[in-house]
């Protein structure tokens, strides 16, 4: 806990959340605690040395930003001291996840950084934020869909489908209640604020990956003077609104499928699904049609269109996933569904837990509502036929069906930040080409947006890559950035660390001896 703000009036009652004084409480590797911290010093008996040990607390922000006097929520916060004060040049947040924070790592995740270089010269400071974790939690009742989940959804069941969002947008406010109006992103940048305050310094660093990437693109356009150094990894396109972020991520699984397609033409001899890739996905067409034809429901079918998007984006599992469809194709061919069963047993739906105990987290749904989304549904059918035929891999029409925003009950508070640079250093962007969740467009746009440094990982379907991909020329360029200040060149790259199977192409047919030389 902290020593709690004074309430007073006005623009002070903003002010002194600043003044907090948290109360640490410190953990050494082993997960024992020590004492609190309430003076911030460090000095508890809970670690022998800087580096060692995490420290927790918790401190409280406005629920809502435009009434400070009012309702409050808790912030849980970490903090590892950098391992070589005299060269200590500040504090460094981050963020990852999904939108809101959504399963990301929240204050755990600056143990990503632990012991390396920019360890030593930045105090770590991580956070849950708002609506999750340890911090106040905004809950959704679970509804069950009615719905099953399908990959090609015929127009018979978009009525259905539409009926589960509009369920579950009504579940979201039964109980979330006043707070979800107050998860946005534009709060979340002000906690960081308040953190920053807390914490005594005038300016912080920041690494954000995926929705991470916004919230320090939203901080800087809000407090430019107190963002120094920023790395924004797998980002957003900061022109898209959520509902096209979500529809671009077809386009994004779909180009990582036709990569796949290409190196699997190539290698007809192994995996007999046809030569180039026109052949190879008619194989998995032909693939997809008996399933339909010999199952009773479209489960088999929607797993092998899941495993195609979601393997196809891991360039480690093409040959599994060739050899997968050729074990399909090679089952339905005999009609043997139980080995299709098996084939197919490992892959998984999108977010089954979701429909699982009485409350999950929902932040997803109130960051995503910051946008309009249509409320015609007949925008989102047409959406779905156009993506049934192009993106039906990787669950490609899920992101084109209806959301909750479609039915929302309630209008964001504010309108969303313009993304802007004006006063703040130039920083980096990290972006994998073959990202499947935040395109690759999306960090071209937001490195263009802000004049920050484009470094493009290549050949690589990782999502959040700094730190957590094991990518060492993506954390060479980082770290030095972070700790020295010094920015790649301008068009570097760096090669994905996933590498192709080492299965060889096939040879060159034979050139017809009566055939000249050169023709």
């Amino acid at each position: 806990m902290a020593t709690n703000p004074p309430v007073t009036a006005g623009a002070d009652a903003l002010r002194a959340f600043g003044s907090q004084r948290p109360q640490w409480t410190v953990r050494t590797p082993g997960g024992t605690d020590g004492p609190d911290d309430p003076e911030g010093t460090g000095e508890g008996s809970g670690g022998s040395g800087t580096g060692t040990r995490v420290e927790y607390a918790t401190i409280e922000v406005p629920r809502d930003y435009a009434d400070p006097e009012g309702e409050r929520v808790i912030i849980a916060l970490s903090r590892r001291r950098a391992t070589d004060p005299a060269r200590r040049r500040g504090v460094l947040l981050a963020v990852n996840g999904g939108p809101g924070g959504d399963w990301g790592l929240g204050r755990e995740l600056p143990g990503k950084y632990e012991g390396g270089p920019v360890h030593e010269v930045y105090d770590l400071i991580g956070f849950d934020p708002r609506g999750t974790g340890d911090s106040t939690r905004l809950y959704a009742e679970v509804t069950v869909p009615a719905a099953p989940f399908d990959s090609r959804p015929p127009d018979s069941a978009f009525g259905a489908l539409a009926e589960d969002m509009r369920l579950r947008e009504l579940a979201c406010e039964r109980a979330g209640g006043e707070l979800r109006r107050h998860i946005s992103t534009r709060n979340t940048a002000r906690d960081m604020d308040v953190i920053r305050a807390v914490l005594g310094e005038e300016r912080i660093s920041f690494v954000g990956y995926a929705y991470g990437a916004y919230v320090g693109a939203v901080f800087g356009s809000m407090f430019p003077d107190r963002l120094d150094r920023s790395v924004l990894d797998s980002c957003v396109h900061p022109g898209w609104t959520w509902r096209e972020q979500f529809l671009w991520q077809g386009d994004a699984v779909r180009r990582n499928v036709d990569r796949w397609a290409e190196w699997t033409g190539e290698r007809d001899g192994h995996f007999g699904l046809g030569t180039g890739p026109e052949q190879v996905l008619a194989a998995v067409e032909e693939v997809v049609a008996r399933l339909d034809e010999q199952c009773d429901t479209p489960r088999l079918r929607t797993l092998l269109d899941g495993a195609v998007g979601n393997r196809a984006t891991d360039r480690s599992r093409w040959e599994e996933l060739g050899l997968l469809v050729a074990g399909v194709r090679e089952a339905t061919a005999a009609g043997d569904l139980d080995r299709c069963h098996g084939l197919l047993a490992e892959q998984g739906t999108w977010r089954p837990e979701d429909s699982e105990g009485d409350l999950r987290v929902g932040v997803l749904e109130a960051i995503t509502l910051e946008h309009a989304w249509p409320a015609d549904l007949e925008v989102y059918h047409q959406d779905m036929r156009d993506f049934r035929e192009r993106f039906p891999y990787g669950y490609g029409v899920l992101r084109a069906q209806p959301w909750v925003g479609a039915f929302r009950t309630f209008t964001a508070p504010e309108e969303p930040t313009r993304i802007t640079r004006d006063g703040y250093p130039a920083g980096l962007v990290v972006q994998a080409d073959g990202d499947p969740l935040d395109h690759y467009e999306g960090g071209v746009a937001m490195a263009g947006l802000l004049g920050h440094t484009l470094l493009t990982v290549e050949d690589s379907g990782d999502h959040e890559v700094y730190a957590l991909a094991g990518n060492p020329g993506v954390d060479a360029h980082v770290e030095r950035y972070l700790t020295d200040g010094v920015l790649p060149p301008p068009g570097t790259t760096c090669p994905g660390t996933v590498s192709r199977p080492d299965v060889p192409a096939d040879a060159p047919a034979d050139v017809p001896s009566d055939v000249p030389a050169g023709v």
